[in-house]
């Protein structure tokens, strides 16, 4: 990310095409790289993310078409710099289309199996973390009773709370012992019709 980019900008994916795009888990993997870390090249990228060059370079030249990604300028081939062109990703999942309202729907059940992955990551790493992190990182969920306004309200306090720590990143990124850390937020009514046992964990 360049040091001029909008910490808050955000690209909005309305054409189902690109929402079907997105949901492959190498794209994702490869945008929230390029927004953690700034620029990198499809060889550069493939090191972190555990691809091949090959597939690296197709995939950014697929997020291109999309408006996704961008070149950041130098290089050439492989070996030219790609860059994210916002630090969020926003789409409606209320669309009337039914076109748009399906490729949105596999969009986010593609984002919560990354959200998963991630979590799995966390779980597994966790006992080799220094005892910092450890106590730092949390994990778990409660149970409210809340209207749709009040739901609102809360999404709504938890961005102000959050949006301090988007700003300046480059600054971030630089602060002695900052490390990239995922902050899922997930908030959404448990009593629907195929609800399970499962559903009312309450950790």
């Amino acid at each position: 990310m360049t040091s001029d980019q909008d910490p808050l900008s955000s690209v909005r994916l309305t054409d189902p095409r690109a929402l079907r795009a997105y949901a492959h888990p190498t794209r994702m993997a490869l945008v929230g790289l390029l927004r953690r870390d700034g620029p990198q090249t499809a060889t550069q990228a493939a090191g972190l993310i555990g691809e091949s060059v090959a597939s690296c370079s197709f995939h950014l030249r697929q997020l291109a078409k999309y408006g996704l990604v961008e070149e950041a300028g130098g290089g050439r081939g492989r070996e030219k710099p790609w860059r994210a062109t916002a630090m969020f990703t926003s789409w409606d999942t209320r669309a009337a289309d039914p076109v748009v309202a399906s490729a949105a729907q596999g969009l986010q059940l593609a984002v919560a199996e990354r959200y998963f992955e991630l979590a799995a990551r966390w779980i597994q790493a966790n006992a080799q973390e220094p005892a910092e992190w450890q106590e730092a990182a949390g994990f778990g969920d409660c149970q409210l009773r809340l209207t749709a306004a009040e739901l609102l309200e809360l999404n709504n306090q938890i961005q102000n709370l959050v949006q301090p720590y988007l700003e300046d990143p480059g600054a971030r990124r630089r602060k002695r012992g900052a490390r990239p850390v995922a902050l899922l937020h997930l908030a959404f009514p448990s009593d629907t019709t195929d609800q399970g046992p499962a559903a009312e964990t309450g950790s």
